[in-house]
């Protein structure tokens, strides 16, 4: 199934989608009478294309889903939830630049240096980086705003998502080790799932048996996650998951399939999304919406 599909996620969750997208297009727009503080076009375009393309919204929707299990208001945790997108989508740009995975297609359109350039792209993703830690820091309630801002630094930075890329560029080609693979996982796809579950659990006061529980449902997944990636690289539908397949193979990376085959793959994946299910317990029936994001994880088409 996808995250879009009406019937396979609560009213309330398509409408905080909707509501996560509506803040982005505002983030976004640079409207200013000040010349001096007005976006180059090509700039302002480029960010847009990429950022407000059909993503879907994981990362910032498990921010406001773990801001309601926590007690809080989904509306305090709106910008962090924007800013954690706006991380993804800048590793995104990144990621598919040809000094690293030379992707030509993300979320069914040309990547951001296909269609505009590689220098613009390489600005665009510096600047929604740059626009993440202003929106965290003006828009998440101050009590808080300092302490999200370090989390979110931490994830996006050397010993995670970065080290992360570094250590699945490094990888390729080499001998297939499952202990390698989840290291740089867990970098890399993990840390920022598992943040943004942290930030919706610290904006709401939640307390550290909560916190606790939100972490280790935000390892769970993201190993999931990413297995469930891997899969659908290997054998996904083109047109469905909206970039190019058989790429991992293709470079030589190193993948769940390559290391312990499809099988073992799907079913480490199942019991992932089960032990995150199980981390849940503490919430009750008001993590319901977690476990929705749990089972997307493993049975997603995309």
């Amino acid at each position: 199934m996808s995250i879009l599909d009406v019937e396979a996620f609560p009213i309330e969750v398509q409408e905080a989608r909707l509501q996560i997208n509506r803040q982005l297009d505002q983030y976004t727009r640079f409207d200013t009478d000040n010349v001096k503080d007005s976006c180059p076009e090509q700039l302002q375009e480029a960010i847009r294309y990429s950022l407000l393309s059909d993503g879907k919204r994981l990362r910032p929707l498990l921010v406001l889903a773990a801001a309601h299990v926590c007690g809080g208001d989904m509306q305090d945790a709106m910008g962090a939830a924007c800013a954690v997108e706006m991380i993804h989508t800048y590793s995104l740009i990144h990621d598919d630049l040809p000094a690293m995975d030379d992707d030509d297609l993300r979320r069914g359109q040309p990547t951001c240096h296909v269609q505009f350039d590689e220098a613009t792209a390489i600005l665009a993703g510096d600047a929604l980086l740059t626009m993440a830690f202003e929106v965290m820091a003006r828009d998440t309630p101050q009590p808080v705003a300092a302490h999200c801002c370090q989390l979110l630094a931490t994830a996006a930075g050397p010993t995670r998502l970065v080290g992360g890329q570094v250590e699945d560029l490094a990888a390729q080609f080499t001998e297939p080790n499952l202990t390698h693979l989840q290291r740089i996982h867990s970098r890399k796809t993990g840390a920022l799932l598992t943040v943004a579950l942290e930030l919706g659990g610290v904006i709401s006061g939640g307390t550290a048996q909560m916190l606790k529980s939100l972490q280790q449902y935000g390892n769970d997944i993201g190993l999931a996650f990413q297995i469930v990636d891997d899969l659908l690289d290997l054998r996904g539908e083109e047109v469905k998951i909206g970039k190019r397949t058989g790429k991992d193979s293709e470079h030589g990376k190193l993948t769940y399939p390559l290391v312990m085959g499809s099988q073992d793959s799907e079913q480490l994946a199942r019991d992932k999304v089960d032990s995150a299910i199980s981390a849940l317990q503490v919430f009750g029936p008001a993590a319901d919406p977690l476990v929705l994001f749990a089972n997307f994880v493993v049975n997603r088409t995309r």
